[in-house]
């Protein structure tokens, strides 16, 4: 049996616990008072109102110093990379199986609807060989050379609808990624090899893969609206003799200072890719 004292103690235990959140003899929630709550609780907002305040004064003062139209650091990426289109580093097919293509054939179309002459009649007539340099003009936007689909001739799937890809000579389209005021020097062109013994026919369109300088400088997203990225198709002539292999591919920008060479960045200024045909 329990002794009186005990019984005292474990009252006075029960007592001081609720006491602790809330005392009704001195009106204390959690150790305080009503009006040192509302306090703290003033500090608090206050203070966190302070620091919005000062993130808010902060992103608007950094905002002024941006411009819309070119991005304030642009020293990251001095040199594009190359992209492939149908976008695979592995692409396999069966000729004789439309099924088997028909992701490849479909991706190109898509691309190239903004290639299509409808399109591209809305962009200017420029002349070769030259930068096209809208630096000095008032207007924000600026306006974009044409590069109608038509000029990669049987890769434009126009006159073959496949792309080559029914009769075993598939067609790949490159082009550079987008640097604003990048203006290479030289004559840039696509040099494609295929790493093995024996070469493998290309043909390459434009001829021999040339990037015009006219599609260059490019003015950002937002200015240069109506641009499109000059391409280059490789169709790929292969034989029954190279059917069933894979044939790893490398292409590569050649003719200017663009780097195409940086071993810690497989992508700069080159591109490699595999291929195989099943007949």
């Amino acid at each position: 049996m329990a002794s009186t004292e005990d019984k005292a103690a474990n009252k006075e235990n029960v007592s001081s616990w609720k006491d602790s959140i809330y005392n009704p003899r001195t009106g204390e929630l959690l150790g305080r008072t009503a009006s040192s709550w509302a306090l703290i609780l003033l500090f608090y907002l206050v203070f966190y109102c302070f620091l919005a305040g000062m993130f808010a004064l902060t992103m608007w003062v950094m905002l002024l110093t941006l411009d819309d139209y070119v991005p304030r650091y642009r020293d990251r990426v001095p040199h594009p990379g190359l992209v492939i289109r149908p976008n695979s580093l592995d692409i396999t097919f069966n000729k004789s199986d439309p099924l088997k293509y028909a992701q490849y054939v479909q991706h190109l179309e898509s691309f190239l609807q903004k290639y299509n002459d409808t399109e591209q009649e809305k962009n200017e007539d420029c002349p070769q060989g030259e930068y096209f340099l809208q630096d000095d003009t008032e207007e924000m936007t600026k306006k974009a050379c044409r590069f109608k689909r038509g000029s990669l001739s049987f890769c434009s799937g126009l006159s073959d609808t496949n792309f080559g890809y029914s009769e075993g000579k598939p067609c790949v389209l490159l082009k550079m990624n987008r640097i604003i005021g990048l203006k290479p020097r030289g004559d840039p062109y696509i040099n494609c090899t295929v790493k093995r013994e024996s070469p493998i026919q290309m043909q390459y369109f434009p001829s021999e893969g040339r990037i015009d300088k006219m599609y260059f400088p490019y003015y950002g997203k937002k200015a240069h609206e109506n641009y499109v990225q000059p391409l280059v198709a490789v169709k790929l002539l292969l034989t029954k003799e190279d059917y069933n292999k894979e044939l790893p591919v490398e292409c590569r920008v050649e003719g200017s200072d663009l780097r195409n060479n940086d071993d810690r960045d497989k992508f700069l200024g080159r591109v490699t890719f595999r291929i195989k045909v099943v007949e």
